[in-house]
C-alpha cells in the first residue's frame, strides 16, 4: 500500500475546482419561488404570528385556497398585497 502526499497546492486546486462546479450547478438551478405556500411558510416570509395570518385571511387581505384541512396562499397574491401596501418614503 503506497502513501500519497497531499500538498497545500493540491488542496488549493481542489478548492478551486469544487467552487467552479458549485457555481455551475447553482447557475443551472431554477430559483423561482413556489407558486403556492402553506401557512408556516407565509408566517416565516412575512414574520407574523399565526393569529395575524388568520386575521389577514378573515378580513380578505390575503387570498387563499383551502384543500381538505390545509390552507394554501398564492405567492403572487402575497407579493401583490405587499406591493399595494407599499408606503413611499416622502409620505411618512
Amino acid at each position: 500500500m503506497s502513501a500519497q502526499i497531499i500538498t497545500t497546492d493540491d488542496l488549493f486546486l481542489f478548492k478551486q475546482e469544487l467552487v467552479e462546479e458549485l457555481k455551475a450547478v447553482l447557475s443551472k438551478s431554477n430559483h423561482e419561488p413556489k407558486r403556492w405556500l402553506r401557512s408556516p411558510e407565509v408566517r416565516k416570509m412575512l414574520a407574523i404570528s399565526a393569529g395575524t395570518l388568520q386575521n389577514l385571511r378573515i378580513n380578505g387581505t390575503l387570498p387563499y385556497s383551502k384543500v381538505g384541512g390545509v390552507i394554501y396562499y398564492p405567492y403572487d397574491g402575497i407579493m401583490k398585497v405587499i406591493e399595494e401596501n407599499l408606503v413611499n418614503a416622502h409620505q411618512l
